[in-house]
């Protein structure tokens, strides 16, 4: 029977580290971190994710700044508020949620954002970074996922790794953190042959493919520890990750809830990476 990774109290433990970290900045430097989000249109899901990342910027002590458009935004009307927030010295993390309306091209949002207050790390100059493994941020949910592994004392040197998904927002990035720290990766998606096989290899499976319950005991090794990205929801409206994990825990070593597990990580990280962008921005090394 797997441990149960506990995301949340991981996640407490990181604000409680950036609350910390961010009382000594003023308390030294007279700085305060601040964190603007832009949400454009009306979408549920982003104003509650919005919503949540304005609770954590509270609990740290950050500033934070929102910018609601209404969904008719046009694109040059995001990129010039965008270039006013890159000017804004009073802003240390600028954030646009996604997904954006269909009017704009969400890479060129992207691209817009001073890779310097690029909180989430998507510009392509810190994807690059991560790339060559000399980074000053990292993606806020595979950051969170590294913490999660972190916590259970397994060490990744050497293991074998496979991870479901090839987004550039986590299975792309994950796979880079993962070599990083000299696990042997494979990266899976919806063409690779005969997928069984090869996640049963596994010591650290990540999955992050956004099918409910995808992942089922037979595809899983005795003893792996097992990360659990997705968030969907089902017919009856419950919340479920990309893991079967009534099938899954009882072969598992360690296994990420959903909820509880991976998401709690990612707002945790974000705050993490705005303190750093502050320290970086005012030249604070200690």
């Amino acid at each position: 029977m797997a441990k149960l990774i506990d995301g949340k109290q991981i996640s407490a433990n990181v604000k409680e580290q950036v609350r910390i970290e961010t009382e000594q900045l003023k308390e030294k430097h007279g700085i305060q971190p601040a964190l603007a989000v832009v949400i454009v249109g009306n979408d549920p899901a982003s104003r509650v994710y919005v919503n949540n990342k304005k609770k954590a910027c509270e609990l740290v002590g950050f500033k934070s700044f929102e910018y609601a458009l209404p969904e008719d935004t046009t694109q040059e009307e995001l990129l010039e508020l965008v270039h006013t927030l890159n000017e804004d010295k009073n802003v240390n993390g600028i954030l646009v949620q996604l997904p954006v309306p269909k009017q704009i091209d969400d890479k060129a949002i992207i691209q817009a954002i001073s890779p310097e207050k690029d909180v989430d790390a998507f510009h392509a100059e810190n994807v690059g970074q991560i790339m060559i493994g000399d980074y000053k941020f990292l993606p806020c949910t595979p950051a969170g996922v590294m913490e999660l592994i972190d916590s259970t004392g397994v060490e990744i040197s050497g293991k074998k790794c496979v991870v479901i998904g090839r987004s550039n927002i986590v299975g792309k990035p994950m796979a880079m953190l993962l070599l990083h720290r000299s696990g042997t990766v494979t990266i899976c998606h919806s063409r690779t042959v005969d997928l069984p096989s090869i996640t049963r290899e596994a010591d650290i499976l990540v999955a992050a493919v956004g099918k409910a319950n995808f992942v089922t005991g037979d595809m899983v090794k005795e003893g792996a520890v097992v990360i659990d990205v997705g968030m969907n929801r089902l017919e009856n409206g419950k919340l479920c990750g990309d893991v079967n994990f009534a099938e899954v825990e009882p072969k598992a070593s360690y296994i990420t809830p959903v909820p509880g597990g991976v998401g709690p990580m990612t707002i945790a990280m974000l705050m993490k990476n705005t303190l750093t962008a502050t320290k970086l921005q005012n030249h604070i090394t200690d």
